[in-house]
């Protein structure tokens, strides 16, 4: 007797984000409506806290620099950060970054409220937070595996993706009425509120105590870290791969020139051109469920960020049309959300508890510094040749990169992921 045929609905099941660990993991669950609550404040913060430095200097190199002073301490604190976190209590530590979190957004409600606030507080503000998030986000991360079975970490993967991606929507839009209709303190003062439902949900998770190997933090600890990672060639390719995509293929520093000045579309279009990459983000967050059965997730990489690189190039080909133009932004964001979650897949199934957090804070430098740089050579390229011609060729260099990359590494594309989470190689015979 032949196997029944799959339904239409149980089809389209099977290609939508798969939420068995929201239904069936109580801390996951718990952890994730937390950060979902609260990661609607921070993105209100994210958008406003540029806006009022604007309001308070009107010169665009303000905002530069806070880029800048973010990105200073990030760089400084991520690899000792992952150290702490395989060293520790997982969850003490993430209380102990929320609340710490949840102060210097009060700081900056306490700063907005006043009169004539020194502008000089609000850097060093944004600098101590950017500092605790390079502890917070590792820590986070290399919980995971310890919220869920391993046979649903890749749809736990997906689903944290969905929830950061819908806040990455969500938050900005509402952070814009809100400062708005109440102004920056007010805005600053909401984000504050929505940290109680991260704190709480944190409390209510059972302790998630460090591996009985773990070291304890120091700069030998942080060596172990980076020299597993360097024996990990295909945790190291996703690393590079993600660099290539984001250094040469990032075009988001041109927005403003491109739509005032080759699409002529003013800021409302810039607006447009912002969000359409997290448009794009969000709907290939949704349709991730066909992840969990992905068994070489590396091939998955290799084509997503040649996605990126083409949809990239694309978008600065098509400057007589702002439509098509805004749909490669959206195809280039879903390509670059399925790449993130199969190579979170890879990094997290590859590395053993004790070591998560140090992989996971070199993973966290990597997807935070990559943008950053990739912002600036866009806007060298652009000084030279035009904001078009930096567009085009950095999606081009993308995909030359990526060749490189899958050469130098062809351990990414053998990487095979066994039924039921295990990891096969070339080499296994047998899940590990």
């Amino acid at each position: 007797m032949s196997p029944k045929s799959p339904t239409r609905r149980e089809r389209l099941r099977g290609l939508l984000v798969d939420l068995e660990p929201v239904k069936r993991d109580r801390d996951f669950r718990m952890i994730w409506i937390g950060q979902l609550v609260s990661g609607v404040g921070r993105q209100v913060t994210v958008v406003v806290l540029p806006l009022e430095l604007w309001n308070l200097t009107h010169n665009p190199l303000a905002i530069g620099l806070l880029a800048i002073v973010q990105l200073v301490p990030i760089l400084i604190f991520s690899l000792g950060g992952g150290a702490v976190a395989d060293a520790v209590d997982r969850r003490k530590l993430l209380i102990v970054t929320q609340v710490c979190l949840a102060s210097t957004s009060a700081a900056l409600a306490f700063l907005a409220f006043q009169p004539t606030p020194p502008l000089w507080a609000f850097y060093v503000v944004a600098a101590v937070a950017a500092g605790i998030a390079s502890v917070d986000l590792p820590t986070r991360s290399s919980a995971l595996p310890r919220l869920v079975p391993r046979e649903r970490l890749q749809a736990a993967i997906a689903v944290n993706w969905l929830s950061a991606q819908t806040v990455s929507v969500v938050g900005p839009v509402f952070g814009g009425i809100l400062v708005a209709l109440a102004g920056a303190a007010w805005a600053f003062s909401f984000d504050v509120v929505t940290f109680l439902a991260s704190i709480v949900a944190v409390l209510l998770i059972a302790p998630i105590p460090p591996h009985p190997e773990a070291a304890r933090p120091s700069l030998r600890s942080v060596a172990e870290g980076l020299r597993f990672a360097r024996s990990r060639r295909a945790v190291l390719a996703t690393f590079a791969i993600d660099l290539d995509a984001m250094i040469f293929g990032m075009p988001s520093s041109l927005f403003p020139q491109l739509a005032l000045t080759v699409f002529n579309v003013g800021t409302a279009g810039y607006g447009l051109l912002t969000a359409a990459p997290a448009l794009g983000a969000l709907v290939g967050s949704a349709l991730t469920g066909w992840t969990s059965g992905v068994r070489h997730p590396g091939r998955g990489v290799a084509v997503s960020v040649a996605g990126w690189g083409a949809a990239i190039a694309a978008f600065g080909l098509l400057t007589a049309s702002f439509p098509l133009a805004l749909l490669c932004l959206a195809v280039a964001g879903g390509a670059d959300v399925i790449s993130a979650v199969l190579r979170a897949t890879i990094v997290q199934f590859d590395t053993p508890d004790h070591l998560r957090g140090r992989l996971m804070s070199i993973h966290t430098l990597v997807v935070t510094s990559g943008p950053r740089v990739g912002d600036a050579e866009a806007a060298a390229v652009a000084a030279i040749a035009g904001p078009q011609f930096s567009v085009v060729s950095g999606g081009v260099l993308c995909l030359v990169g990526l060749v490189a990359v899958l050469r130098l590494f062809p351990e990414l594309l053998a990487y095979e992921v066994a039924p039921g989470g295990g990891v096969l190689t070339a080499a296994d015979s047998a899940p590990k």
